[in-house]
């Protein structure tokens, strides 16, 4: 591993798809990321899948964290994995998802490819922690 490698800081996209309102979590989320030391870039409300996969591949991050509230996960997550494959990006994106999702609906998730969903009162160090642990290397 390269210098510039250790020394580069994680690269998240913290970011708020569909017609969710809800963004105080959101908030939240990217200051605890920011103030453990990751480069964090929020999405803004009401984001279609296509805006959150070209934000995720032009901002090159290495995590996708998708906070949703609205109960559409199952329709607009998929939509968004699918575009990061299309611009050959899923690979090397960890993919979290935030929120009230049933179990059933997490692992329907997790076999699609999201690393790891956090529901409502996760610590933020264990979401960290899992970020440091899982992020993808770099070539």
């Amino acid at each position: 591993m390269s210098v510039e490698q250790e020394e580069r800081a994680i690269r998240c996209l913290v970011a708020k798809v569909g017609l969710d309102g809800h963004d105080r979590g959101a908030h939240v989320i990217a200051r605890a990321f920011r103030d453990a030391g990751f480069e964090v870039v929020y999405s803004g409300l009401h984001r279609a899948p296509e805006d959150i996969v070209q934000a995720a591949v032009q901002e090159d991050v290495d995590v996708l964290g998708i906070s949703i509230l609205s109960g559409a996960h199952n329709t607009l997550v998929p939509k968004v994995i699918e575009g990061l494959k299309e611009y050959d990006a899923f690979e090397d994106t960890l993919i979290l998802v935030g929120g009230i999702i049933p179990d059933d609906d997490e692992d329907e998730l997790k076999s699609l490819g999201v690393a790891e969903v956090f529901g409502p009162g996760t610590p933020m160090e264990e979401t960290i922690e899992f970020i440091r642990d899982n992020v993808p290397e770099r070539a």
